[in-house]
């Protein structure tokens, strides 16, 4: 069954009697708020362009690389080169019903040298569209066992987000030889670039 987490929460994902947990998928998602029109000329609002991004911290909370596509998983470097961490695409509106974007983790695949995986998400151009999480509903950051396709934790993003291009959702991190998730839900004003949110962790 899965755990419904609050903000600040942590949760093992070992659970006792079954520590043999390998692949998860990591699955974010999204509704935009319906836009008005801001006039009877006005040009129809644009899409929200959400991107899910992994950023790779070291034992030091630091990132691993001032080399975005050794320090990152996002749009635009889908894949880690030790192959554990996938990204499966970018969705460009966050239309329809579930994930919005999922990302693949081979938990004992991730190179020791990375420590926590910093799952964040940013509104493209947010700041010159003037768009902002304020917009965004259903928010969500859900695990799941892809051994057998149970969900083991979600954690739904219900605080009011005005203003934010960006958002800290979760983070999945190493503690006593086992795997922990980390429920965030931690909002960044400035965040129209993915470089803003990696600078946090400079």
């Amino acid at each position: 069954m899965s755990v419904s987490l609050q903000k600040g929460q942590k949760i093992s994902l070992v659970k006792p009697g079954a520590p043999g947990l390998k692949k998860v998928m990591v699955g974010l998602g999204w509704d935009e708020v319906e836009q008005k029109k801001r006039g009877l000329f006005a040009p129809k609002p644009q899409d929200i362009d959400c991107d899910a991004s992994v950023i790779l911290c070291g034992a030091n909370g630091k990132l691993i690389s001032t080399d975005t596509k050794k320090c990152c998983v996002y749009f635009g470097n889908l894949r880690h080169s030790s192959g554990a961490i996938v990204h499966q695409g970018d969705n460009l509106t966050g239309g329809g019903e579930g994930d919005d974007e999922q990302i693949m983790i081979d938990l004992p695949g991730v190179p020791a040298e990375i420590d926590k995986l910093v799952f964040v998400v940013n509104i493209y151009d947010g700041t010159a569209r003037h768009q902002h999480f304020g917009l965004i509903r259903n928010a969500f950051i859900r695990i799941v066992d892809t051994s057998n396709n149970t969900e083991i934790c979600r954690f739904n993003l219900s605080e009011n987000y005005e203003g934010m291009t960006g958002m800290i959702v979760g983070e999945l991190y190493r503690h006593e030889n086992e795997w922990k998730f980390n429920a965030v839900g931690q909002g960044v004003r400035e965040a129209s670039r993915l470089q803003n949110l990696l600078n946090m962790y400079n």
